[in-house]
Order: C-alpha cells, then sequence, then structure tokens
C-alpha cells in the first residue's frame, strides 16, 4: 500500500518510489538526484496509479528527451484495430509516451485498451472527448460536464492530460485585436475559444482549476499545460497572445505544485530558428523549470509532406535549448490522418533530433551508440552497425539491394572507399584501388 498520494507528493516528503528508481536506472542518476528533481517539479513521472503495466519514464531538460505519438480515429478513418497497429509499432520503436486525439466515436474501450496493454505513457485531450462523451452540440455542454470527463479520463487510467487551462476571456478582445494571420490552431484551444465565444462564460479548466487538481492529486494524473495560443505560422511566433498565455501557464505550474500534481508546459509550435532558443529560456523562467514539450517546432511553413523534417531541425534546437519532450509530426501534418508508415517516418525524425540534442547537452551516455557505430564502420563490422542503428531495417535494406562487389565496401565508392585505404595503408598493406 503506498502511503503517499502522487509522485511529487512522495518526492517532497523524502520517499523514493518504485518509478523513481526506474527513472534512476535509465538515466545513469542516482535515486535521490530523481528524487530531488521531482519534489522540484523540473522532473516529471507521468503514472497514473490504474495504469500497472507502464514502464516508467522520467521527463526533463536534464534527462533523455522523450517523444511522443499523437494518434487516434477521426470521422474519416475510424478504424481502431489500425490504430492499435500505430501503437504498437510506436513503442516497438521506442516513443515513450502515446497520445489519444480520438475525435470520433465510442473512444472509453480505445482508452481502456491503451491502458491496459500499453508501456508507454498515455496521454489524452478530454475537451476533444467531451463533445463526443456527451453527443451534443459544444455549446450546450456546462463547465460541469467538461470537469466531469477529465475524472473519466483519470479514472479510466491516463497518466496525463492535456488542459487549455490559459486562455481566459481576455484572450478573446486579444485575438481579436492582434489580428494573427492563423488565430487558433490549437484544436482544444479553438474548442474552448468557441465555447466561452457563444456562452459568454469563463473557460471552465482556468475557473475550475482547484476541482481539477484535486481529480489529478487523486489519481496521480500530471497535468500537460495546453499552449492554446501556441503560433501556427511563422508569423504569429512570438507574439503578444502566445506570451501573455505563457505567463498565466507560469501561474497555473505553481498552483498545481502547491497541491502535488506534476505540471509539463505545451509550446510552440510554428517558429523561425533564430527564435526557438529564446523561446526555451522564457519558459524556463516563467514555468521555472517544469517540462517544457514542445510541437516541432516547424521552422518553416512550406513544406507539406515533410513537415516531419521542418520539426525535426526545430525539435533538435529546442531540445538542445531546455525543452524536453518532443511531439512527434508526421509527413502527413496539415493534411490527413497519418498512417502506419507516417508514424513511423514521424518517429525516426523526432528521435533523430532528441538522440543528437542529448549528445550536445552531454546527457550521460548520449553518445555510447555513435562512439560504436564509428568502430562498427571503421572494420566494415556491417552486423555491429544494424545493432546500433535507429532504424536497422531500412539501413540493411539499402544495402542489400545496391549489394558492392567486395564485402568492404559500398556500392558508393567501392575501392576507392577512405575507409578500406586508410585501414591497409595503417597496417602497411598495399592498396588495390583498380
Amino acid at each position: 500500500m503506498r502511503n503517499y498520494t502522487t509522485q511529487m507528493d512522495a518526492a517532497k516528503r523524502g520517499i523514493i518510489t518504485p518509478e523513481m528508481k526506474a527513472v534512476a536506472a535509465k538515466e545513469h542518476r542516482t535515486e535521490e538526484e530523481i528524487r530531488d528533481l521531482v519534489a522540484r517539479g523540473q522532473v516529471t513521472i507521468c503514472a497514473n496509479k490504474g495504469h500497472t503495466c507502464l514502464e516508467p519514464n522520467g521527463v526533463g531538460s536534464m534527462l533523455r528527451t522523450k517523444i511522443n505519438v499523437n494518434l487516434g480515429v477521426s470521422r474519416d478513418c475510424k478504424d481502431y484495430d489500425v490504430e492499435m497497429q500505430k501503437v504498437m509499432a510506436a513503442v516497438d520503436m521506442g516513443a515513450e509516451a502515446i497520445m489519444d486525439l480520438s475525435s470520433h466515436g465510442n473512444t472509453q474501450p480505445f482508452r481502456q485498451k491503451l491502458v491496459a496493454e500499453c508501456p508507454a505513457m498515455i496521454g489524452t485531450v478530454p475537451v476533444y472527448d467531451s463533445v463526443i462523451h456527451y453527443q451534443r452540440d459544444l455549446a450546450t455542454l456546462t463547465a460541469k460536464d467538461f470537469i466531469d470527463v477529465v475524472r473519466l479520463h483519470a479514472q479510466d487510467g491516463v497518466d496525463f492530460v492535456t488542459l487549455h487551462c490559459g486562455i481566459t476571456r481576455k484572450t478573446i478582445d486579444q485575438i481579436k485585436k492582434h489580428k494573427r494571420k492563423m488565430n487558433i490552431v490549437s484544436r482544444g484551444g479553438s474548442l474552448v475559444f468557441a465555447w466561452m465565444s457563444m456562452t459568454g462564460e469563463e473557460n471552465p479548466f482556468y475557473e475550475y482549476y482547484d476541482e481539477i487538481l484535486e481529480i489529478c492529486r487523486e489519481y496521480d494524473v500530471t497535468i500537460s499545460l495546453g499552449d492554446a495560443c501556441r503560433p501556427g505560422c511563422l508569423a504569429d511566433a512570438s507574439d503578444v497572445c502566445q506570451i501573455e498565455e505563457l505567463v498565466r501557464l507560469g501561474e497555473l505550474t505553481k498552483r498545481a505544485w502547491a497541491r502535488d500534481v506534476q505540471v509539463m508546459v505545451e509550446g510552440p509550435g510554428h517558429m523561425p530558428m533564430d527564435q526557438i532558443a529564446a523561446n526555451m529560456k522564457i519558459q524556463q523562467t516563467i514555468c521555472m523549470g517544469a517540462p517544457f514539450y514542445v510541437l516541432g517546432p516547424l521552422v518553416t511553413d512550406i513544406a507539406p509532406g515533410y513537415d516531419h523534417i521542418t520539426s525535426a531541425i526545430g525539435g533538435a534546437i529546442a531540445a538542445m535549448s531546455g525543452a524536453a519532450f518532443l511531439c512527434y509530426v508526421t509527413p502527413a501534418e496539415h493534411l490527413a490522418l497519418p498512417n502506419v508508415e507516417d508514424v513511423k517516418q514521424g518517429i525516426i525524425a523526432s528521435k533523430i533530433a532528441a538522440h543528437a540534442a542529448d549528445i550536445a547537452k552531454h546527457i550521460p551516455h548520449a553518445r555510447d551508440l555513435d562512439d560504436a557505430m564509428a568502430d562498427a564502420r571503421r572494420t566494415f563490422d556491417w552486423e555491429g552497425q544494424w545493432a546500433v542503428s535507429i532504424d536497422p531495417e531500412t539501413a540493411k535494406g539499402i544495402r542489400d539491394s545496391r549489394a558492392p562487389e567486395h564485402e568492404d565496401t559500398c556500392s558508393m565508392c567501392g575501392k576507392f572507399c577512405a575507409v578500406r585505404s586508410m585501414n591497409k595503408a595503417l597496417s602497411g598493406e598495399h592498396i588495390d584501388i583498380l
């Protein structure tokens, strides 16, 4: 029987939980270091009491950068079996979190299946599910309806919930006054904005934040403070709406920590490369080092079909500069619901970005696999190369499809291979080129 309410409660009281022990082992840190970081809110361990098959991971800028995978059905693509294929592919490829963003049908069985079978952290956006759960128009829902869905998701065992608490009635005036090029592109943020506009009431996730904190405390659910005003194009990056919301998210972070509820803070969005590092530092200051969870950022707006690449560029800069958690972006972003191959491409791109950032941040043992790859390449140990590759199947497939005449070369250089020539020269062998 656990004698604490949340991971943060335990950490503040000097208790090292089994989840902290697991994270410490993965991160090559001491258990006391992890406990201290959780107590200060600089590391979150998203672990609902009801998610019993969870393999715990820590999220924080001083730990390995973690990857989240978004999936879920829509009205146009509603095959839950396909979504489970995506889930298993994501877990097999090392994603640490799955967010179910389903926006159609009976969502609870799928959510419960994820909690029962998936070892990754599970996240949801309850405001999406509110309209679906009640099968009523948005304007007819009450504040209580929204809060009850948060409670339902907590009871179902999700580890973190994205809540758009930071936009208020004041935001409506700001959006109208400042004339953004893309307005609000956050799906959850737009729903809250629309509800406030139609009902004239305050944002329920802001107004009843204390009640939400009690729910999260009871089930040990982490709040991911959603950035409703994240920029949806380069022109809107770092504007008044984005920064003003971030200030409010900093205030909400303090209130959550006071109730021993863990917090992550969500960030941009679309953003020019030269603004990314500054945004990460501003967030760290305003939100007191709470883990930053970013979508991208996408560094250009003109690459539909390749936004996993534009996102990876921005994600590497963001993670190197302090972001802790990268939400993957697939080639289908802005175009369609991603299929299984899109999911794979998105995960690979995000993992490359995260790994590159971890090396730059000198995360313990981050470069071990790179050093092993260098050794394998120097000795033409192809199996050794596959063993440390992010995607060994693709790497091996490319080589096999264009096999060279000699095993100690590739079909690009042949006997002109620099590595081959240097190995022979340094061992005093004759170097045959022709």
